[in-house]
């Protein structure tokens, strides 16, 4: 049984996937936010491909646990993604994830071009890690 994460953006979607045991996380990629339809198709696609038992998506808190303006976002892509998938959708607080990613890739030296196409992805790793410390086996 699989679990999916996402680091919903505005710009980009990263997106990773555990292993059949739920132990460990693997980026699977990162969506370029081209539009409502269009990542739907491709989020789709993903999950015809991974069959996820449970969605995990990225929650966006400010720092002091409040809730801002990109929590409302998420929200909005969480109930678009209803749409296509029936399964479970939780949340994960995803403070600092971002700032983990990167670093991780400064630690890899990861830059330039390479660094914008992959921290989302590696963002949706830490986040799917978070959720499965939690809740793994």
């Amino acid at each position: 049984m699989r679990i999916m994460g996402i680091d919903y953006g505005d710009a980009r979607i990263g997106v990773a996937v555990s292993d059949l045991l739920g132990l460990t996380a693997q980026g699977v990629g990162t969506i370029k936010n081209k539009g409502h339809k269009r990542v739907l198709e491709e989020l789709d696609a993903l999950i015809k491909e991974y069959s996820p038992t449970t969605i995990v998506v990225g929650l966006p808190r400010n720092m002091d646990g409040t809730e801002g303006f990109r929590v409302d976002a998420t929200h909005k892509f969480t109930e678009s993604l209803k749409t296509i998938y029936s399964g479970e959708i939780v949340y994960e607080d995803e403070r600092l994830t971002t700032a983990a990613a990167g670093r991780y890739l400064n630690i890899t030296n990861t830059r330039g071009k390479k660094r914008k196409e992959v921290i989302d992805t590696v963002s949706a790793c830490l986040i799917l890690e978070s959720y499965l410390a939690k809740h793994g086996k």
